[in-house]
Parts: C-alpha cells; structure tokens; sequence
C-alpha cells in the first residue's frame, strides 16, 4: 500500500492559502488507498519561534482547525512531531552521511544568507530533520508545493547516500506536486502569506472576514470599463469558492463592464462564508470538547512511533548499533 506523509508547521492560524495550496488536497488524498500521515511540526516550528506558549497554542490550535476542516483520523494518522523521538534519534544518523555542501545549497539557508541575515544551525540542518521525518515512516509520496520540491530532492539525496553506504536500507520517496500549489492572492495582490502580512484566515469571523475583504486593494479603473478577469486577483479568489457556472456568470460580468470592485467583495464575503461554514461549527464543538483532539494526537503518536521504531531499529541495526547477542 502506498504511503502519504506530509507536515505542516504551527507557526499561526490557518489562512486561505494554506488550505487552497495544501490542506484540501491533504484531506482529499486520505480518502484514497494511500495510507496517509500528517504531522504538525512543531521541531521545525522552533527555528523561527521562541515563545513556549505560543508553540503550545499554536499545535492545538493547528490540530483542531485540520479536524474542523475534514482530516479524518480514522483514514489518516495525525500527530505531533515531537511526539516521535524516534524522528530526532533518525535525524542524527542521516547527519553523518550528509555532506555540508548538499545544505549549503539549499534555498532557505541559501537565501537568509545572501541576504546577511542570521541563520542558525536549526535552520542549516532543517532539510535533514524534514528527511528524518518523510523516512521514519517509510513514506513512498511526499505532497508538496512547488517551493518545496528541493526538499524531498534532498531527502532522495540523503537516503541514496545512506543506502550507498550500508545497504538497501531507506524507501526513496517521490515528491507529488500539489494540483492547487499555484499563488492565492492576499489582500494586496501578493502571494498570500504570513510574513506579508495579507492573509484572511479560514476561521475569521463574519464581521472580520467582510472587513478584512472589503479592505482588499483593487485598481482604480471607473465601473463602465470591461475588465479582463484572469488578470484580477479579486476574480481569482472568487474562483477558489465558486462552481464553473458561478465562475463563468463572474468571468461575463467582468468583460461586460459596469460594475464596481464592492459587489465583487461583497460575492466573495458570501460565498467565502458559506464554503467554510461547517468547518466552522466543528471548530466550535472541537473547542468545547478539547479532550476529542488530544485523544486524536496521542493515537495518532503511538501509530507514527509503531512504523517509526521499526525503521529506526532497521537503520540502527545498518549502523551496527545494535547488540548481536
């Protein structure tokens, strides 16, 4: 059986690109025959956070809104990364057979950098824990947006070598690039993004939500004058919600002319409302009963350090760290 593994880091609340990009397809890939497992990487998570309660909130927090949003844990394992020990043990091992040029060239350390920004060890030896985590589990696909293709190129690189060295030991994974990985605009027409600061989160409350929209920056064009939809990045964020017949009516009204950007706005309020409307009333009856979502973490750590400890022992073992009495 094929097996998914994919993380996703707690680094603050969920917005609309992280579910467009990645968490939809998450949710639709554990319906298939795949056996899916899905992290919050917490360990990742503290190479840019230094605030114990905000890493604490942040994993709860990510573990609720993935269960609001349909992650099933009866089809797919979710857990905590620290949870595994086993991925930290792994991470060492792999270290000694990975050259330091192979990190060196890799895009988040390369660009901190270029640009003399302080870069720690955490965030050098971040590609070797990211492998650690895709080969603790035997992982045969690693879902990802395109910016993170290297990484599982990486981690290809690192378990051939291991392999070179102490036999057929690690599954190479492959990467599957995300169907939806293409940019979400944020409110200013950028890639929507955290550290932009131009997100609207999934769990945004109505009066937010509609403000936060109607807030979104548009040009200056007068409303008689026909506008060419695929270029709109208002259009594009419709298009995220709505139904082909719903994008075309939208698509028409655009060429035609004679409107302004507010009626637009105010379709992407509704229609944003409504899509995330049973996602937000699970949310509400997981923050009642918070029991429910620590009770889906632990299993799902206990499942994640069964296959993570058989693999472990299995690259110990190569090591010839094992007893052979």
């Amino acid at each position: 059986m094929v097996r998914i593994l994919s993380g996703i880091q707690p680094t603050g609340r969920f917005h609309w690109g992280n579910y467009f990009g990645a968490i939809r397809q998450y949710i639709d890939l554990q319906n298939g025959r795949e056996t899916a497992f899905y992290f919050i990487a917490n360990l990742h998570a503290l190479t840019t956070i230094r605030d114990r309660e905000r890493i604490r909130r942040n994993v709860l927090d990510a573990a609720t809104d993935l269960l609001a949003l349909g992650l099933d844990p009866e089809r797919a394992t979710l857990f905590v990364q620290s949870d595994v020990p086993e991925v930290s043990e792994l991470s060492w091992l792999l270290m000694t057979v990975t050259p330091m040029g192979l990190l060196e060239r890799c895009h988040a350390y390369k660009d901190k950098k270029s640009k003399g920004l302080p870069a720690g060890t955490g965030l050098f030896a971040y590609p070797v824990l990211m492998a650690a985590d895709i080969l603790a589990y035997d992982s045969d696909i690693v879902p990802v947006g395109e910016d993170q293709v290297q990484h599982v190129e990486v981690c290809r690189d690192i378990a051939g070598t291991f392999n070179h060295h102490y036999g057929d030991v690690l599954v190479l994974p492959k990467a599957q690039v995300l169907e939806s990985s293409a940019r979400v605009p944020g409110l200013d027409g950028e890639k929507m993004s955290k550290s932009y600061g131009n997100t609207i989160g999934i769990f945004e409350e109505p009066k937010a939500l509609k403000k936060k929209i109607m807030g979104i920056k548009t040009d200056s064009r007068p409303m008689e004058e026909p506008k060419e939809p695929e270029t709109d990045h208002l259009y594009q964020l419709y298009s995220l919600f709505a139904g082909p017949e719903q994008v075309a009516e939208m698509a028409a009204m655009y060429r035609r002319g004679g409107f302004g950007y507010g009626t637009v706005k105010k379709e992407l309020a509704a229609i944003a409302e409504s899509f995330f409307s049973e996602a937000h009333q699970r949310r509400r009856e997981l923050e009642a009963n918070p029991r429910i979502v620590q009770d889906v973490l632990d299993r799902g750590a206990a499942t994640a350090r069964e296959k993570a400890g058989v693999v472990l022992r299995r690259v110990q073992d190569a090591c010839g760290l094992t007893r052979s009495v």
